[in-house]
């Protein structure tokens, strides 16, 4: 009967049990943290990500689906072989007209 008046304070397991519980609301705080992400891989929607915009280094991340493609910039302004389409005219309240040549 001495298990019974052990002081509680003593218990290794007491400690035990703590530190499972914290460890399941880290592992429950990191799943919200995966589910919240646009790029989650578990959801369906299409998503496109652009990092460092204008800049040398900018990536484009497109999601469709379940696939994933990333496009890095290599610092270099466009060059290609064309010619003029037409122009586009942003309007006062917002929209955007093209008109072809």
């Amino acid at each position: 009967m001495k298990l019974l008046h052990d002081d509680e304070s003593l218990n290794p397991i007491l400690s035990a049990v703590n530190l499972i519980d914290v460890f399941l609301v880290i592992i429950a705080a990191l799943l919200i943290t995966i589910a919240q992400n646009p790029l989650n891989p578990f959801s369906s929607n299409d998503v496109t990500v652009i990092k460092n915009p204008g800049k040398k280094n900018m990536e484009v991340i497109i999601k469709k689906g379940k696939k994933i493609e990333k496009y890095k910039s290599e610092g270099k302004i466009g060059k290609g072989e064309g010619t003029k389409a037409g122009v586009a005219y942003k309007l006062k309240n917002g929209s955007m007209v093209y008109i072809p040549e």
